[in-house]
């Protein structure tokens, strides 16, 4: 396996257990009563009655130029595995329990799930281009059981653990056209295609047979992926003629690579990454990991056990939180990293502090010299400070919400220059009724000036 594919993995793999199970990590909790997390692909016809989510997702990519290359494709999701406690009677018969304990030990009736990939290709690009059809290819995943016994000190069979598999059915469809400037429209499929239920579908019936957590990472050979959120200006027509359902296409791999792509059903950014501080997968990216970290060192010795007994995955989630050593707890506080490795600017009104640190220059007196509502700063040559008109151009490391106002116009109500050599232009937008009442509380967006198109001149004068 490339290094580029190894670290489009990592993140992949945070992606399959996005809200694989929330803190506190027990079954009892209300939160972990529903599940599952993003990328499900319910059966056909579930969505429509109640019972499960849409049946399919695509997305279509760019290549550049080049047609010698081939395409690998790795499909990614869990199955669910049904996970029944049973104890053994008198008679030596098993019956199912809600909990089972033994000894010490204790198992809960859960749902757990196995991590599935299926391996498609490679496809020659050239034959893709070529062909009449799309490539249509079958993914099946047959039905399992499996028993573990459980025995006493004794050495007798007290219980036993029945893993029971739903067989899942799918198919992945590639058609590959010509766009504009020589480069390559891909569009990639899933679907699944699994067929009616011997009985009237429920909610756990559905999810039985569902793909979840699905989504995909291409591996290219001989040609390049161009990004969709930063297109190069000779793409940009193509990529808006891009589309996408239920995920969306991000460059995987380290900074500059183009050869691995991510169709995550989460929205990333391109070349995500897991941060290095980052040393335990606690299924919960929203969070922030040493808030879990330490609010899983405060449950109980009971609320643990319970934990422990509800999924192998949360008892390694408190097993690796109550090992933590205090250097590696205090590497969870982050650490401060400039993802542009410039050089810092000159501090305000030249101060200057200890050399080699940045941060040294600041003083109540600097302080003073800082004053957003009259600052400017230039964009495209115009001076922008408070009361310009802008209009609002978002980039590609922009968050969900900025990308919604793509194209408004706003007035600029404060200039930010902050420690890490960076600027932030607060501004509320023209479209927004509230416009008015979020400026007297001093309630801002934040954009960069790049992000930014002046529409006055800086004197007020329309451009």
């Amino acid at each position: 396996m490339n290094v580029n594919m190894s670290l489009a993995r990592a993140v992949a793999d945070a992606v399959l257990y996005e809200g694989y199970l929330l803190y506190p990590y027990r079954a009892s909790s209300q939160k972990n009563q529903s599940r599952w997390q993003f990328g499900i692909l319910g059966p056909p016809g579930a969505m429509e009655t109640g019972t499960g989510e849409d049946a399919g997702m695509f997305a279509d990519c760019l290549l550049g130029p080049g047609s010698d290359g081939g395409l690998t494709l790795h499909l990614r999701f869990l199955q669910l595995q049904s996970r029944t406690a049973e104890k053994a009677d008198d008679a030596g018969i098993f019956r199912p329990v809600e909990e089972l304990t033994i000894g010490s030990a204790r198992w809960l009736s859960w749902d757990e799930a196995v991590e599935q990939e299926t391996v498609l290709g490679p496809f020659p690009l050239v034959h893709l281009l070529n062909g009449d059809e799309p490539l249509v290819l079958p993914v099946d995943i047959p039905a399992g059981e499996d028993v573990e016994q459980l025995n006493d000190d004794a050495g007798r069979a007290a219980g036993r653990l029945v893993r029971r598999r739903r067989a899942l059915h799918g198919e992945v469809t590639l058609s590959a056209t010509a766009a504009d400037g020589g480069l390559v429209r891909l569009r990639v499929s899933v679907a699944n295609t699994a067929g009616p239920a011997a009985e009237p579908p429920d909610r756990q019936d559905a999810i039985a047979r569902s793909f979840i957590g699905a989504h995909i990472l291409l591996d290219l050979k001989g040609a390049d992926f161009l990004s969709l959120l930063d297109p190069p200006d000779r793409a940009r027509a193509a990529a808006a003629s891009c589309t996408q359902h239920r995920c969306w296409p991000v460059l995987a791999g380290p900074e500059g690579q183009t050869d691995v792509l991510l169709l995550s059903p989460i929205i990333l950014y391109d070349h995500p990454a897991v941060a290095p501080e980052s040393s335990v997968a606690l299924f919960d990216s929203t969070e922030i990991d040493e808030i879990l970290t330490l609010r899983v060192l405060t449950l109980t010795d009971e609320e643990k056990a319970e934990a422990r007994a509800t999924d192998p995955r949360a008892a390694a989630i408190i097993d690796q939180c109550e090992a933590m050593s205090p250097e590696e707890l205090q590497q969870l506080h982050g650490i401060l990293r400039n993802p542009h490795a410039v050089e810092f600017p000159e501090p305000p009104g030249g101060i200057t502090g200890a050399e080699g640190d940045p941060a040294a220059w600041w003083t109540p007196e600097s302080e003073a010299l800082v004053q957003p509502h009259l600052d400017a700063v230039l964009i495209n040559g115009v001076p922008v400070a408070r009361g310009s008109r802008v209009r609002v151009n978002p980039s590609r490391r922009a968050d969900a919400q900025d990308l919604f106002f793509a194209g408004q116009t706003g007035r600029v109500t404060s200039v930010h220059f902050d420690v890490d050599g960076s600027t932030h232009v607060g501004l509320v937008l023209e479209q927004d009724p509230a416009a008015d009442l979020h400026e007297g509380y001093g309630r801002s967006f934040y954009y960069a000036p790049e992000e930014l198109e002046p529409l006055d001149d800086g004197r007020g004068n329309p451009q």
